[in-house]
């Protein structure tokens, strides 16, 4: 994900460079939020469960002296929504499905923390790039809509996105939190908009964020199963049907809602079944979908009538 080790060499070797530190932190930083599939392409998730964190910190470390640098705030919403999601939320939901309750409500706090972590830097981000835009995010209502017109291109998608994101998990984890609930409106919004500007973003990603939010909703209000199905066709064809994230929201999703247990089993089968390294910058991602599909077989009784 992040190349740590670069910008520690960096810090090190500048540290005594007084009159040129702030041209080092803007290297470091640029070194640390670049782009890179050191972490994606890894097929052991414990091993990047105990590295994240470290990486995380080290940007924090560095944003405090390169306060509105855009990509690593983009980098640190993305980073800390994917850890919340891949390993404290997760968790929290295995943990409740065999009876763990307590754990389970803990470990969704912690990731609400994490999300809501992430949606600050990522509102910081967006306000670095348009002036005024995160005060009318967060104030809701008819303004986010009139703020969200000044996002025109696709450098806007990436923090739209993993804003937007963060702000929804949050509140999927926050369910008990009316206020927090209550702003649901505005990450899909962002979504929305996000979409608009660049469909294609991260092969697919916000097609499958409306398929599992077009789930929960019904025709009327928008969404339903052929919504859903829509976006789901969508996603794979961007992904040249290598990501197994969309299947198992889909299934989790759609075929639950359905009370449809063959069409559940069989496609979290196939997804099992998959070869997660086939396309390398998909190989954590899948490995993570298939151990909630692994799950989900498991719990299958719980879910269906």
């Amino acid at each position: 994900m992040k190349r740590v080790v670069l910008v520690i060499a960096l810090s090190v070797t500048t540290a005594s460079l007084s009159g040129c530190r702030s041209a080092a932190y803007s290297v470091a930083a640029g070194a640390v939020s670049g782009p890179s599939t050191a972490y994606a392409s890894d097929d052991d998730p414990e091993l990047v469960r105990a590295a994240v964190p470290f990486g995380l910190k080290t940007m924090e470390g560095i944003l405090e002296q390169k306060p509105a640098h855009e990509s690593l705030l983009t980098s640190l919403a993305g980073g800390f929504t994917q850890f919340g999601y891949a390993f404290v939320q997760q968790d929290a939901d295995f943990a409740d499905w065999n009876g763990r309750l307590e754990e389970a409500r803990a470990g969704r706090d912690r990731a609400r923390k994490l999300f809501l972590r992430a949606r600050e830097y990522g509102l910081r981000g967006l306000e670095a790039r348009h002036v005024g835009m995160a005060a009318r995010l967060r104030a809701g209502g008819a303004g986010v809509r009139k703020a969200l017109e000044a996002a025109k291109d696709k450098g806007d998608v990436p923090l739209l996105y993993w804003t937007a994101a963060a702000w929804a998990l949050a509140i999927a984890n926050g369910k008990t939190d009316m206020a927090l609930v209550a702003q649901l409106p505005v990450p899909v919004a962002m979504m929305e908009r996000a979409l608009a500007l660049d469909e294609a973003f991260d092969d697919g990603a916000i097609h499958e964020f409306f398929v599992t939010y077009d789930a929960t909703r019904t025709e009327a209000e928008g969404g339903g199963p052929e919504r859903a199905r829509a976006h789901l066709d969508r996603a794979l064809a961007l992904s040249m049907n290598k990501k197994l994230g969309p299947r198992v929201s889909w299934a989790e999703g759609v075929l639950v809602q359905r009370q449809d247990r063959a069409g559940f089993t069989r496609v979290l089968e196939e997804v099992v079944r998959a070869d997660p390294g086939e396309v390398p910058r998909y190989t954590l991602a899948n490995v993570l979908a298939q151990r909630r599909a692994r799950a989900l077989l498991a719990h299958a009784d719980d879910l269906f009538l």
